[in-house]
């Protein structure tokens, strides 16, 4: 049975690329200048895009299990360069342990594809659909891939690989680069292992304990990036809902969330990257990245916070966004599927969301004692990031084609 990504659903993960990819290699074009960033460091950010945007692209059209692991793994070293390229110490520390984290995953992946091709020479996922594999290789490949993809409790390389890195390198991989992990791993799942219910309902409950914790933790954090990275961890829970309610269920519990779950990886995509940018143009503005830096931006930065916000209504499933469809879906497939646990971590979710989200805000609309001098950053940032939000909230309003192109399940 051919695999279903070479259709509409990997259109649409291809051209949500070159729109995420486009908007930070242009974000980057105003946004370095005026960070100060050393120049001929900054010149290697747009190499480095084109190639990882070719990486990206060849994962999620390609139907042969080889080639999405080497198109991952060059993903992962490209997003490496990237955030070593502030030159800074944290930078430095954060890219060296987001290096050894991801060559973790590789050793994991490199001899499970091996062993299974020394099982089944043709390594087409057309073909694999026909083998059996041991329950050991799929929790190896599958640790492997939680690790690229910051999946729960293999997570901790995240936060300080956002906070350190250049808001277009955040942005990127935030949208990005943890979804080509996530897509490679259901590819394995859904051809290999339609039968692990036990993993599967395991892997749920990994996302259900990252959407608590990464909610809790972002809440905690004092740094507005920080706020962000955590926020990324909490969302990622969310896409392994998908396990339990693809395997082992009804057909149209099955469908459901299927397109809930990529409708969520586009709305969130889009989201998380204007919400970078948003929070790239705020720490610019007033010289830090403490939340306590935000007093008075509610009156001074009203473009740049309107942007957070309208990110901030996707993240949290408010209508009519995009992602507000996407979790309406969810919840309906675990209702249909008596899954109510996942109805349950849901809704606790979306409440420590909306707490770590309006506690940035009620920093924002503080008076300051002084009035602190900013340094107003180009509207073009702004814009480029309004622009993302806007489609994050249009893919709500646009879901029906969306849903169409997405499909069903294998």
């Amino acid at each position: 049975m051919p695999f279903p990504h070479a259709d509409g659903l990997s259109l649409l993960l291809m051209a949500l690329t070159t729109l995420v990819v486009g908007a930070s290699a242009l974000h980057g074009v105003r946004y370095l200048p005026a960070s100060d960033a050393p120049r001929r460091r900054s010149l290697l950010l747009w190499p480095l895009l084109a190639l990882l945007w070719l990486a990206l692209y060849t994962l999620f059209a390609s139907g042969h299990l080889v080639v999405q692991y080497l198109a991952l793994e060059v993903t992962a070293l490209c997003a490496v360069a990237l955030m070593l390229l502030p030159g800074s110490q944290a930078s430095q520390e954060a890219g060296r342990r987001y290096l050894l984290c991801t060559l973790s995953g590789s050793l994991l992946l490199l001899p499970s594809v091996a062993w299974l091709a020394g099982q089944q020479p043709d390594l087409s996922l057309v073909a694999l659909a026909e083998v059996e594999v041991a329950p050991w290789w799929l929790a190896v490949i599958s640790a492997g891939l939680l690790i690229k993809m910051a999946g729960f409790p293999l997570h901790g390389w995240l936060p300080p690989a956002h906070a350190a890195a250049w808001v277009p390198v955040s942005t990127v991989h935030a949208a990005l680069v943890i979804k080509a992990a996530f897509f490679m791993a259901v590819s394995i799942w859904t051809t290999l292992a339609p039968a692990a219910l036990s993993g599967a309902q395991l892997l749920g409950w990994l996302g259900s304990v990252a959407i608590v914790w990464g909610s809790l933790l972002a809440w905690r954090q004092t740094e507005l990036k920080g706020v962000v990275a955590y926020s990324t961890v909490a969302q990622v829970g969310y896409l392994l809902l998908l396990f339990p309610l693809l395997f082992g269920t009804a057909e149209a519990v099955a469908t459901l969330a299927w397109q809930s779950t990529w409708l969520l990886v586009i709305s969130h995509a889009l989201a998380k990257a204007a919400m970078f940018m948003a929070v790239g143009s705020l720490v610019l503005a007033m010289g830090r990245g403490d939340l306590a830096g935000l007093s008075g931006v509610g009156q001074r930065l009203p473009l740049s916070l309107l942007v957070f916000g309208l990110a901030a209504v996707s993240l949290l499933g408010l209508p009519p966004s995009g992602g507000f469809t996407a979790k309406w879906m969810l919840l309906h497939a675990a209702i249909l599927a008596q899954q109510w646990q996942w109805v349950v971590v849901v809704a606790v979710g979306t409440l420590l969301g909306a707490a770590y989200v309006f506690r940035v805000f009620r920093y924002c609309f503080v008076v300051p004692e002084q009035e602190q001098e900013i340094r107003v950053p180009p509207v073009s940032l702004d814009i480029i990031a309004l622009l993302l939000a806007l489609a994050a909230m249009g893919a709500g309003l646009a879901a029906a084609p969306l849903v169409s192109l997405i499909g069903g399940p294998p």
